[in-house]
């Protein structure tokens, strides 16, 4: 139980990798906090998590219930040791049909919202913490279609980079997972109807260890930078991919 006494926030922890993060963490002794939109879903992932775990419903774009679920936090367990900064979400849309409302949205979740999770978090945080953003491998191939998205995880990367700048001294570490392809229910829901088969068998072909990603995987390598066996390692962004983005 490597992170026995430790508590762990994770933004969009009830499904897909964020309830994975979840359930790893939990496993490894951690209590966990899981945020998400929806009141049901998120009670159910509690309970399939365990006693460990708590559900508060929050929008990581809306400042005010971000200050709320902080001030949570702190009364009811003073401080936050991790930080799983997975809430996010996307679309696909090609140049000469993305429209401002998606951009809009994109952005406000995937950059907004993890800037001010984490600003907000801070506060809690003390020497021996680490932050965990969840980017993606189309931070740098994007593909057809997912320029808006891509960029909006790209730009964690830079976040990361001059974070470490800006905190360097109190001893809190912040890196970035990046996942490929992770068989999840968003997954699917994100691929054009009628096209999933096809496009998951090409995922597939594209994977140098010959399969998609499953939660688990992306929860482990979290675990790993949310430990103290990972104490040197800070700024990074590491690629959970079966090797997909290295061919």
């Amino acid at each position: 139980m490597t992170l026995t006494g430790k508590t762990a926030l994770i933004t969009g922890g009830s499904s897909g990798i964020g309830l994975g993060i979840a359930k790893e963490l939990a496993v490894q002794g951690a209590k966990v906090v899981i945020t998400g939109r929806q009141e049901a879903k998120l009670n159910s992932a509690a309970a399939e998590i365990g006693s460990n775990a708590r559900a508060i419903k929050a929008e990581v774009s809306d400042l005010a219930q971000l200050d709320q679920l902080y001030e949570t936090i702190k009364a009811d367990y003073s401080t936050i040791d991790i930080l799983a900064a997975n809430a996010g979400g996307g679309i696909i849309a090609p140049l000469g049909a993305i429209t401002e409302e998606q951009v809009d949205n994109t952005f406000a979740t995937n950059v907004k919202g993890v800037i001010f999770t984490v600003q907000k978090a801070l506060p809690l945080m003390k020497a021996g913490a680490s932050i965990v953003l969840i980017g993606s491998t189309s931070s740098i191939q994007p593909g057809a279609g997912l320029s808006v998205y891509g960029a909006s995880k790209a730009a964690l990367r830079d976040l990361v980079r001059s974070w470490v700048l800006d905190i360097k001294g109190l001893g809190i570490r912040i890196n970035v997972v990046s996942p490929g392809p992770v068989r999840t229910q968003s997954l699917l829901d994100f691929l054009p109807e009628g096209q999933q088969d096809d496009i998951l068998a090409f995922l597939e072909s594209k994977s140098t260890v010959g399969r998609l990603g499953q939660p688990e995987d992306i929860a482990k390598a979290v675990a790993f930078l949310a430990g103290e066996g990972s104490g040197y390692i800070n700024g990074i962004e590491l690629f959970v991919d079966g090797g997909a983005s290295q061919v």
